[in-house]
C-alpha cells in the first residue's frame, strides 16, 4: 500500500464475486495509455483483507454485494483492517445510499456499475490514490502536531481577530493552575489576568505585530495564577494576514518562565548586593545616590547627606578572633545600622569594613550629625561573637548639600576624606567635610608623587647635627637626618615628608638609602681627616625597616662594603619599634651588637619608658625628648623629669643625650644637672657633608661657658660661618 502513483504500474485489489463483472473491470482498465493496471481478484471480503496484509496494493475496488458482505458494516470492517488503502465502492443503483454513507465514512469514491466506463474508472482510481496520499500526509502532520503539543510545556492559543473568538489550550490553562473546564476560552481569561503594571506594554507589543511593525509577537509579562500570585510568562505569536495585509488571526504559544526570571533576579541581586550582609553594594549605592541627586535637582528642597563609615581597628578583630568572627561582627553591625536609620535612607557595604549611608531630607549639619550620632551610639552595647562580648567603634565622614555638578563618586570621595580626618582626630567620632580637607588631600597626593620621584632622581640628601660632650666640650657624635631638596620648594624637613613615606611604604627604601649614605660619608670623613674619627653616627630607623627579615644581614653587608667599623654606627629607634615582637627584636639587637653597632632609644619619656625594657635591650644611650628640654627654666616638673632621666642613666650605666638645646638657659640647666651629652641649634643646626668636615677640623673644643645672654650668640655665629 504505497499511497502514490510514482510508477506506471498501479496494483488494484478487486473484491467481486461475479465473474462477468470482474472481467468487465479488467477490460476497462486494460485500455489505459499512461498506466498499467495489475488486478488481483477475490470474491470474499475476508480473503481480500488477508491479501491486503500480505501484498502491496495501491487501491481497492469493493463490491458491497459479495457473498460475505453485510453492507456498510463490510466497508467499516475492511477500512478498519486496512486503514491506509484507498477504497472505491462498486455498487448497483439500489445501493447508492449505502455507498454515499461509506464515502462519508472514508471511502474515496463510489461508482455505479451500469454507469461507469473505462476512462471514469481509471480516473477514479488515480484520484483516489492521490486523495489518500494527501489524507495520509495530513494525518501524519496532525499526529506530529498532537504529539508535539502533548510533549510540550508550552500552552497554545489562537485568536480570531475578526470574530473575537479565542482558543486557549488545556496546557495554557494548566500553566495558571486551572483545569481545562475551570477557565473559559475567552479574551478576558487572558488579558484580564495580566498584571496591572504589564498591561500597557503587552497591548503595545500586540498592536505592533497586528499593525505589521514587528515580524513576530514576542513579549514577557506576568499573569495571575489561580492561587492569586503572579507568574512570569513568555508569549510568542505570528499573525495570519489577508492579501491586503490586515491581520485576521494570531496564533502562538505561552511559556512559563518563572524559574528563569527568579534566576535572573537572583543574579541581579547578587550583582547589586553584598553577599555577606545582604546590604546594597557600591554599585547599587551609587545608583541610589544618583537617583536621589536627580530628584533633589528637579524638586529642590532639603539637602542630602552622605556618610562614609569605617570600623575602627577592624584588622585587630580579624587577626585576633579570625575572619569568620570578623564576618559575624560585620553582619551584626549591618543589622544595627539598618535598624537605626530612617525609612528612605540607604546603608551599603562598600568593601571590607567600609560602609556608606545616604540620608535624604537633611535640613542642616546638626541634623546630619544627629543621624551620625545614632550610628556612633551603636558602640555602647557589646557585640557577641563566638559567645564573647567585644566592643567596637566607628569613624564617620560626612558630606552634605545639594551637590550641584558633583557625581556620586566625587561625593563619596569627599565623605571618605572626612572619615580619615575623623580617624586622625582620635577615632570614634564624626567629621564634616570642608574644602580645606580636599585641598590638603590634593597637596598630600602631589607630595606623594613628588616623593616617589625624589627617591628615583636622587633628590634626597643627608644632613648631620653634632652631639657635644658637656664634660669635654667637643663633638663626640652626629645624628644623621635625611632631607629632601625639592626642585621647586627647596629643602623640605623630615616632619613634612617622612609620615607620607611611612604611609605609602617608601620609608623602607629611604631607610636603606640613608644607612648606606651614612656609611659612605663616614668613610669619606675618615679618608679626608688626618686624625682618627673618634665619634659615632646615629641613624633613625623606622619600625617598618626594623621589621624586615633581612634587616641585620643587609646592615652587615653595607658596613662591610663601605669598610666602616661597626662601632661607628648607632641604630636609633623609639621604644614602640621594639615592642611589636620582643623576642624577634631582642635577637636582632644581639646580632647588631655582635657587629659592634650601638643602640639609642629616641624620645625617652614620651612612650612607655619601661625600666624592664631598658634592662632587656641594654641601650647604649637614652635621648631625652625635646619637649622636656624646651620647658627647662620654665617648668619645675620638666626640670624634675630631666633630672630623673639623667640620674637613671647614671645608675644603669646608660649614656644620656638631651635633644633640642636652643637657649643658654637650657644649656645652664643641663650642665647643672650634669647631663653627659647634648645636641641642638645652640650648637649647630643639621648641616651638610662638607660642613661636617669643617666642624670636625675647626672645632676641636666647643665653648660651653655662658656667662650672660649677650655672649650666647657666639657659638651660633661660628657654626653659621663653618656651615658656609
Amino acid at each position: 500500500m504505497t499511497g502514490t502513483i510514482a510508477t506506471s504500474l498501479i496494483r488494484v485489489l478487486l473484491v467481486e464475486d461475479e465473474q462477468a463483472e470482474a472481467d468487465l473491470v479488467r477490460e476497462m482498465l486494460s485500455g489505459a495509455r499512461r498506466h498499467r493496471f495489475l488486478v488481483t481478484r477475490t470474491d470474499r471480503v475476508e480473503a481480500a483483507i488477508a491479501l491486503a496484509h500480505e501484498g502491496a496494493f495501491d487501491a481497492a475496488l469493493l463490491d458491497l454485494c459479495v457473498v460475505d458482505s453485510q453492507g456498510i458494516e463490510t466497508f467499516e470492517r475492511f477500512r478498519g483492517q486496512v486503514p491506509g488503502l484507498p477504497v472505491i465502492l462498486l455498487t448497483n443503483l439500489g445501493d447508492e445510499d449505502q455507498a454515499a454513507r461509506a464515502v462519508a465514512e472514508g471511502a474515496q469514491d463510489y461508482l455505479i456499475k451500469r454507469r461507469v466506463d473505462g476512462a471514469l474508472l481509471r480516473r477514479s482510481i488515480r484520484y483516489a490514490i492521490e486523495r489518500q496520499g494527501y489524507e495520509d500526509a495530513l494525518r501524519r502532520s496532525e499526529e506530529r502536531y498532537a504529539v508535539a503539543v502533548r510533549g510540550s510545556n508550552d500552552g497554545l492559543w489562537d485568536w480570531d481577530l475578526v470574530s473575537g473568538e479565542i482558543y486557549l489550550s488545556p496546557r495554557w490553562k494548566a500553566i495558571l493552575g486551572f483545569a481545562d473546564e475551570e477557565l473559559a476560552s475567552r479574551e478576558e481569561s487572558w488579558l484580564g489576568r495580566v498584571h496591572p503594571d504589564d498591561r500597557l506594554s503587552l497591548h503595545e507589543a500586540l498592536d505592533a505585530h497586528r499593525n505589521g511593525v514587528s515580524e513576530q509577537f514576542v513579549h514577557e509579562y506576568r499573569l495571575q495564577h489561580k492561587s492569586g500570585d503572579y507568574v512570569w510568562v513568555l508569549s510568542r505569536g505570528v499573525a495570519v494576514r489577508a492579501p491586503y495585509g490586515a491581520a485576521l488571526r494570531i496564533a502562538g504559544s505561552l511559556s512559563d518562565i518563572s524559574l528563569r526570571k527568579a534566576a535572573e533576579e537572583r543574579l541581579l541581586r547578587d550583582a547589586l548586593h553584598d553577599a555577606l550582609t545582604g546590604l546594597p553594594n557600591r554599585n547599587l549605592f551609587r545608583d541610589r545616590l544618583g537617583v536621589a541627586l536627580q530628584q533633589l535637582r528637579r524638586q529642590g528642597g532639603h539637602w542630602i547627606a552622605v556618610m562614609f563609615v569605617d570600623i575602627d581597628r577592624f584588622k585587630t578583630f580579624n587577626d585576633s578572633l579570625g575572619h569568620t568572627a570578623g564576618d559575624a561582627l560585620l553582619v551584626q553591625f549591618a543589622r544595627r545600622v539598618s535598624a537605626v536609620l530612617r525609612p528612605g535612607d540607604t546603608v551599603a557595604r562598600l568593601a571590607g569594613d567600609e560602609f556608606a549611608i545616604v540620608a535624604l531630607g537633611i535640613r542642616s549639619d546638626v541634623h546630619a550629625h544627629q543621624i551620625a550620632e545614632r550610628v556612633l551610639d551603636l558602640s555602647r552595647e557589646p557585640y557577641v561573637v563566638d559567645s564573647k562580648e567585644v566592643f567596637m567603634s566607628v569613624s564617620i565622614g560626612i558630606t552634605m548639600g545639594s551637590f550641584q555638578g558633583q557625581s556620586p563618586d566625587e561625593i563619596l570621595r569627599d565623605a571618605d576624606i572626612a572619615m580619615y580626618h575623623a580617624k586622625a582626630r582620635g577615632k570614634n567620632r564624626a567629621e564634616l567635610f570642608d574644602a580645606h580637607m580636599h585641598r590638603h588631600l590634593v597637596q598630600a597626593l602631589e607630595l606623594e608623587t613628588a616623593l616617589r620621584r625624589a627617591v628615583e632622581r636622587g633628590e634626597l640628601e643627608m644632613h648631620y647635627q653634632p652631639i657635644v660632650s658637656l664634660s669635654e666640650g667637643r663633638i663626640v657624635g652626629l645624628e644623621a637626618l635625611v632631607r629632601w631638596r625639592h626642585p621647586e620648594r627647596g629643602l623640605i624637613r623630615p616632619d613634612d615628608f617622612i609620615p607620607f613615606a611611612e604611609e605609602i611604604g617608601l620609608i623602607v627604601p629611604i631607610g636603606w638609602w640613608t644607612i648606606h649614605e651614612v656609611c659612605r660619608n663616614v668613610r669619606r670623613w675618615r679618608r679626608e681627616l688626618a686624625a682618627a674619627l673618634p665619634l659615632s653616627v646615629s641613624v633613625n630607623v623606622s619600625g617598618r625597616l626594623f621589621s624586615q627579615p633581612d634587616f641585620v644581614p643587609r646592615i652587615a653587608e653595607i658596613v662591610q662594603g663601605e669598610c666602616v667599623e661597626g662601632a661607628t654606627l648607632c641604630i636609633e629607634v623609639t621604644e614602640s619599634v621594639l615592642l611589636g615582637n620582643v623576642e624577634d627584636a631582642k635577637g636582632k639587637i644581639d646580632a647588631l651588637r655582635a657587629l659592634g653597632i650601638g643602640l639609642h632609644m629616641d624620645d625617652f619619656g614620651t612612650g612607655y619608658s619601661s625600666l624592664s625594657h631598658l634592662q632587656k635591650f641594654d641601650y647604649d644611650a637614652m635621648k631625652i625628648d625635646r619637649s622636656f628640654i624646651k620647658e627647662l627654666g620654665q617648668s619645675r616638673d620638666a626640670s624634675a623629669i630631666v633630672n630623673t632621666i639623667i640620674a637613671l642613666g647614671r645608675v644603669l650605666g646608660v649614656n644620656v643625650i638631651a635633644e633640642g638645646v636652643e637657649t643658654a638657659v637650657q644649656l645652664r640647666h643641663l650642665r647643672e644637672l650634669r647631663c653627659p651629652e647634648v645636641q641642638g641649634f645652640w650648637f649647630s643646626p643639621p648641616v651638610g657633608v662638607d660642613a661636617v668636615l669643617r666642624l670636625l677640623r675647626e672645632t676641636p673644643e666647643w665653648p660651653l661657658e655662658v656667662p650672660d645672654e649677650a655672649s650666647a650668640a657666639a657659638p651660633k655665629a661660628d657654626v653659621a660661618r663653618l656651615a658656609g
